[in-house]
């Protein structure tokens, strides 16, 4: 299975990189990860919309697009691990989008929204969240025990 990771701003050496290779390295699954950033000077709405082009422009032809946002389902992980599994022949490609979230654009063209709560995440903290449940769907998929079973 390949995943994309795709997600505006790029993270820096220091402990939530290292978890988040962590969690991609004991995944097991091919995952790419592409960052962008938006450096000219736009207003809030205009901002929004350049950064969900550049992540919608990354994903391959025929990948399932899943939104991180906060507007998405909030789902259980043996649930994401069953949409992972029913993903799996096409590729994943989950983005995440900048401090002004995503534009309506990319919304509406997202085949899944995900959200991790209610809470509003640092944007580093949901990768390492994110890259922690694709391990963790991995281990459910391949049958290793879990405890909310």
């Amino acid at each position: 299975m390949e995943i994309l990771i795709a997600a505006i701003g790029k993270m820096k050496a220091g402990p939530e990189l290292e978890l988040f290779n962590h969690y991609l390295k004991q995944s097991n699954f091919k995952i790419t990860l592409k960052e962008y950033e938006e450096k000219r000077p736009l207003s809030a709405e205009e901002r929004k919309l350049k950064e969900s082009e550049m992540l919608l422009n990354a994903v391959p032809k025929g990948y399932v697009i899943v939104a991180l946002d906060e507007r998405g389902k909030e789902i259980s992980s043996l649930d994401f691990a069953d949409k992972v599994e029913g993903w799996y022949p096409k590729g994943i490609a989950f983005l995440i989008g900048g401090a002004g979230g995503h534009h309506d654009i990319l919304r509406q063209k997202s085949d899944f929204m995900l959200a991790f709560g209610r809470m509003t995440w640092p944007h580093m903290l949901a990768r390492v969240m994110l890259a922690e449940q694709i391990y963790r769907a991995r281990t459910i998929i391949d049958g290793h025990p879990y405890h909310k079973q």
